[in-house]
């Protein structure tokens, strides 16, 4: 009966998502014009996108054919990720939000259907989301297996256990590593080859935490349990070993501070410059 009243309450949510969701809309319209514009990949848009009812069965159908393996079929996966959206709605919403982000920041991106059928990183943090939900569920192993075979399609490699907040953008993906402890706050950005790692072989509290509204430069090494402050900017190549203030921006190999973040949300705005001048003479 609990979960009758729950299924009951979601598809009260889902309802009125329906009614007025402007991204789901905004998915659709893009589909549609591939439709109108690219016969050869009218199929694909019209299974992925337009056969469906909601942003969510959309995300679950695009996702589970491209996790689909001989070991988990698409269907098995797709139905896995239908049983866990009844019990974790936030999934959608916050998957949303990660592609408003996206095509916000993202110079690359020019439809709303693009990271739902194109980009790997987006589509690797919502394959995160659900196995993220799953280990709180208890389905450990199918969580794991998801975490392997994303790290197999995507090149992304996340933990299940990890908590991840909304509005994330990951550009290009390829190379991300995100270890069981850390935390990643609201409107974080991150590039490629970034690696959030643990130290030594506890297995305690061993990862970063990331702030919100950090940005964190393309194969950036972010390595044990220290806070990143929120609003912060680490450049590309840099190397992470002790805390980072609030909006600053930290560079090189240890990182330093080298100054102010530069703006007031470094991760919406995406400027991953940083001076010769900061480096050649770091703040202490």
């Amino acid at each position: 009966m609990k979960r009758r009243r729950a299924m009951e309450a979601n598809a009260k949510t889902a309802a009125g998502i329906k009614t007025v969701d402007p991204v789901w809309e905004a998915v659709r319209a893009g589909a549609r014009q591939i439709v109108a514009n690219e016969s050869s990949l009218a199929n694909m848009a019209v299974s992925a996108i337009l056969n469906h009812d909601t942003f969510e069965l959309a995300l679950a159908h695009r996702l589970a054919a491209r996790l689909d393996h001989d070991d988990v079929s698409a269907d098995l996966i797709r139905q896995a990720f239908a049983e866990t959206l009844l019990d974790a709605p936030e999934i959608g919403i916050n998957a949303r939000v990660d592609l408003a982000a996206t095509l916000e920041r993202d110079p690359a991106c020019h439809r709303a259907v693009e990271p739902l059928l194109y980009f790997k990183g987006y589509q690797a943090i919502q394959t995160h989301r659900f196995a993220h939900a799953m280990l709180k569920a208890g389905r450990r192993d199918f969580a794991l297996y998801l975490q392997s075979r994303s790290s197999q399609v995507f090149q992304v490699d996340i933990n299940p256990a990890v908590v991840i907040g909304k509005g994330i953008m990951l550009d290009h993906g390829t190379g991300l590593v995100i270890g069981e402890t850390a935390v990643v706050g609201d409107n974080v950005s991150m590039l490629q080859n970034v690696t959030l790692g643990g130290t030594g072989k506890s297995d305690q509290d061993r990862h970063p935490k990331i702030g919100n509204g950090v940005l964190i430069g393309a194969g950036a090494k972010v390595l044990g349990n220290i806070i990143i402050g929120e609003c912060s900017r680490i450049g590309a190549g840099s190397v992470v070993l002790k805390e980072v203030p609030p909006r600053v921006t930290v560079a090189g190999v240890p990182a330093k501070v080298i100054g102010e973040a530069g703006c007031a949300q470094p991760a919406l705005v995406m400027d991953q410059m940083v001076l010769v001048y900061d480096l050649a003479s770091p703040a202490e």
